[in-house]
C-alpha cells in the first residue's frame, strides 16, 4: 500500500478494528493492515477504554500514517458499540472488521473489495485460517473453497454454511447504515446478531472470495472457553430483539426458519458447551431453560428444513454438525455429548467449532 492519505471520496474500503486490552498484539495486527496491496483503504482503530497502553500506540500509528490510520477513543462500551463507533465514521464504500489480536495477509482488503465490486455484493465472505498463538501453525482452514454467490432472502438455507463472525466479511456501508441496531446488545456473541441483522437488511448478493487471507489467532488455552449464566441471558435477550426485528420487517418464513436454526446452534449447542465448562453451573437446569426458550420464541428449531438428514447427507459440513447436534439435543443426551466433545478437544488439541 502506498500509505497515501485517503480522502472521503477516495476510500474504497474501511477496516474497523475494535481494541480492548490487546496492546501486545496490536503491532502485528497494524503492520499487516498497513501492508495491504489495495489502494484507497483506511484503518479505523477504536480504543474501547483500554487501560493497557493501547491508546498511546494507536496515537503513534495515527501520527505516522495521517489520513490512513484514524483513531476513535471512547470509554469502555463493549465490542458491539465499538464496532458501530468505527462504522459510523468510516468513509469507505465497503466496511470490514478485524479483531485486534488477529492479523491478515497482504491481499485481504483486495480480495474482499474486488469480489464486492465484481459481484455487486452487499456482503462478501473470505476464508480464514485458525493459527496457534505459540507457533503460528495453521490448525484449520475454513470458508476458503469457491462458492457461487446468492441472495440471502432467496436462498436462506445457504446462510447456515457461513460462519457467523464479522471479521471475515465486508459489508456495503449503505447496508450497515440501514441495518437495525440492538437497543440491548449481548455481552457475548455480538457477531451472530450483527450478521443476522445484516442478512435481514441485505437485498443484494452474498459473495465469496474463495481465498483465506484472514488469520484468526487461537490463544493458549482458548479452545475451551467458559461463560456465565448472566452472559448467556444477555444473548437470549438480544436474540429475542433480533427475532422481533425479523418479524417487524416482514422477513419471509424461510429466513425466519434460518434464524431459528441459528438460535438453536448458538444457544442450544455453543453456549451449552461453554456453560458445561463453567464451574458451578447447573447444566441440566440451563438446558431445560434453553429448550423452553427456543420452543417459545424460535418455534421451528425442532423441525427446521435446514437441519435435516437430506442436507446433512448431501452438503455435509455445517449441515451435518447441526443435524447431529439436534439429534442428541432432542434425545436429551446433550450432557454426555458435550462431555465427549470436551474430551476430544482436550486430547486432540484441535479447535473444532460447532
Amino acid at each position: 500500500m502506498s500509505n497515501a492519505p485517503a480522502t472521503a471520496d477516495s476510500v474504497a474500503l474501511s477496516i474497523v478494528v475494535p481494541c480492548y486490552n490487546t496492546r501486545a498484539y496490536l503491532p502485528r495486527c497494524a503492520a499487516s493492515l498497513l501492508a495491504q496491496t489495495l489502494e484507497g483503504i483506511e484503518v479505523v482503530f477504536v480504543n474501547d477504554g483500554s487501560p493497557d497502553g493501547s491508546l498511546e500506540l494507536l496515537r503513534e500509528l495515527e501520527a505516522a500514517h495521517p489520513g490512513v490510520v484514524r483513531v476513535v477513543d471512547q470509554p469502555n462500551a463493549g465490542l458491539w458499540n465499538a464496532r458501530w463507533s468505527g462504522t459510523d465514521v468510516a468513509r469507505g464504500a465497503y466496511v470490514t472488521y478485524v479483531d485486534s489480536d488477529d492479523y491478515v495477509d497482504p491481499d485481504f482488503a483486495r480480495d474482499l473489495y474486488e469480489t464486492a465490486v465484481r459481484e455487486d455484493a452487499d456482503v462478501v465472505v473470505c476464508g480464514f485460517r485458525r493459527v496457534g498463538e505459540k507457533d503460528g501453525a495453521t490448525i484449520s482452514t475454513e470458508m476458503a473453497d469457491p462458492r457461487p454467490p446468492f441472495v440471502a432472502h432467496d436462498e436462506p438455507d445457504r446462510l447456515v454454511e457461513i460462519n457467523p463472525a464479522a471479521w471475515n466479511k465486508c459489508f456495503r456501508r449503505d447496508l450497515l447504515m440501514r441495518m437495525r441496531r440492538l437497543a440491548e446488545p449481548p455481552r457475548i456473541l455480538e457477531d451472530v446478531t450483527l450478521s443476522q441483522l445484516a442478512y435481514l437488511a441485505a437485498r443484494g448478493r452474498v459473495a465469496f472470495t474463495g481465498t483465506a487471507p484472514y488469520n484468526y489467532l487461537i490463544r493458549e488455552g482458548s479452545m475451551i472457553n467458559t461463560v456465565t449464566v448472566e452472559q448467556v441471558e444477555s444473548v437470549r435477550r438480544a436474540l429475542l430483539e433480533v427475532r422481533r426485528d425479523f418479524e417487524e420487517d416482514g422477513a419471509p418464513d424461510a429466513l425466519l426458519e434460518e434464524l431459528d436454526a441459528t438460535a438453536f446452534l448458538h444457544l442450544g449447542v455453543s453456549m451449552s458447551f461453554r456453560l458445561s465448562c463453567s464451574p458451578g453451573v447447573d447444566l441440566a437446569g440451563e438446558l431445560r431453560r434453553t429448550t423452553a426458550y427456543l420452543d417459545a420464541n424460535f418455534p421451528t428449531w425442532r423441525r427446521s428444513p435446514f437441519v435435516s438428514a437430506r442436507l446433512a447427507a448431501t452438503r455435509g459440513g455445517a449441515y451435518l454438525k447441526l443435524y447431529v447436534a439436534r439429534l442428541f439435543y432432542k434425545a436429551h443426551l446433550m450432557r454426555p455429548f458435550l462431555a465427549a466433545y470436551r474430551m476430544f478437544l482436550e486430547r486432540s488439541g484441535t479447535d473444532v467449532k460447532w
